[in-house]
């Protein structure tokens, strides 16, 4: 038997994830002689979440939890299913996406030429959303297919390990790090990133970015434009303790910041890419100029050529034309008002846990 007859179809896919660069972003978003550095996770074959896809699914073999050739089902708002769907090949388990009519056209067309059956639920729940009504259509699609397994990546904690390698990536290329900034939705990458980081560099400040409309720090759940962060349930994975402020963006402000760096610098990406920036950029220009200031981009720009992209889109929904405040506003807890603005917060603390006191941390402009 030759070497090519016994390696299985999906040997070497893997590789293809991890090891993705960075690149230091300065002006429009603060002036030249200042910057931040930008993890350009898109460069991954499905963004980000491929690591977490490939890992989780691995980890589950490991432990016997998903046995060979078995379907794997999960709720998706697109990125993890593109992780999934590569697992899938690299494994051999038939994947399953249970995703809702807000995932862009192209995505879907993605994700089923990737082998991946999508399966999409017609109508949101009433309190949580389309996200707990994906959550519960995984269920019954659990219930009917004999020795499924669900990923779960909202309270998975092998969502937030799948990410030691990508912390170890950014120490490795930009050295010290004193702030770092990620959006949050599972709360996996944020979590696993600060987790290792805060083991090399223990004063580092991690500062998550959020949308508005979402639950994860204590504002109302309200509909949602922006995919890829935020979240209508509370993800078990958000590691509130680590977090020094959280900020919440809007679309619009997501949109110019995504714009501004698709002229500026080359590299954009979707709705958290442009909430991230815009934080990181006034952080950026705020702190002592010898701060070292590090933002993921979990994506790139490609699924979002319909929406973010698209001025077609952004005039239907009232995006264009309206850049962001040059600073955001301040609220002295997460559920002071209903946020509709880019807002800071510099108390965090777990929504759903009565006895979590907001904790007032330092640093940073107060």
């Amino acid at each position: 038997m030759t070497k090519s007859d016994s390696t299985p179809p999906g040997a070497g896919l893997h590789e293809l994830v991890g090891n993705t660069p960075v690149l230091r972003v300065s002006r429009p978003f603060t002036p030249p002689d200042r910057g931040f550095w930008a993890k350009l996770e898109g460069f991954n074959p499905g963004g980000i979440k491929d690591r977490p896809g490939l890992h989780m699914v691995e980890r589950a073999r490991t432990r016997g939890d998903l046995k060979p050739g078995h379907p794997i089902v999960e709720s998706t708002s697109g990125t993890l299913g593109l992780g999934l769907a590569l697992a899938g090949m690299v494994y051999g388990h038939p994947v399953t996406l249970v995703t809702d009519p807000g995932l862009e056209p192209s995505m879907t067309r993605l994700l089923a030429a990737y082998g991946a059956t999508v399966d999409v639920v017609p109508e949101a729940h009433p309190t949580g959303g389309w996200q707990q009504a994906r959550r519960e259509r995984v269920v019954e699609l659990l219930a009917e297919r004999l020795g499924a397994w669900c990923p779960d990546q909202y309270h998975n904690p092998d969502n937030v390990s799948a990410y030691t390698p990508l912390a170890l990536e950014l120490a490795s290329q930009v050295g010290h790090i004193d702030v770092l900034v990620c959006s949050v939705g599972t709360g996996g990458h944020s979590a696993g990133v600060s987790r290792v980081l805060h083991q090399l560099y223990p004063d580092m400040r991690l500062v998550g970015v959020d949308t508005v409309g979402s639950t994860i720090f204590g504002q109302p759940a309200r509909p949602r434009l922006m995919r890829g962060l935020g979240s209508s349930i509370y993800p078990r994975n958000v590691a509130y303790d680590s977090f020094s402020e959280v900020h919440w963006v809007a679309p619009a402000e997501s949109v110019w910041a995504c714009r501004q760096l698709a002229t500026s610098h080359y590299a954009t990406g979707g709705w958290s890419v442009g909430a991230v920036a815009l934080v990181a950029g006034w952080l950026a220009r705020t702190q002592p100029r010898d701060t070292r200031i590090v933002a993921i981009f979990p994506d790139g720009p490609q699924r979002y050529l319909e929406t973010v992209y698209s001025d077609e889109y952004c005039a239907e929904h009232g995006l264009l034309g309206l850049p962001p405040a040059p600073e955001p506003e301040v609220v002295g807890r997460p559920d002071e008002k209903e946020i509709t603005r880019w807002t800071r917060c510099t108390q965090v603390a777990d929504p759903i846990v009565p006895t979590a006191e907001p904790r007032e941390t330092e640093g940073g402009n107060q």
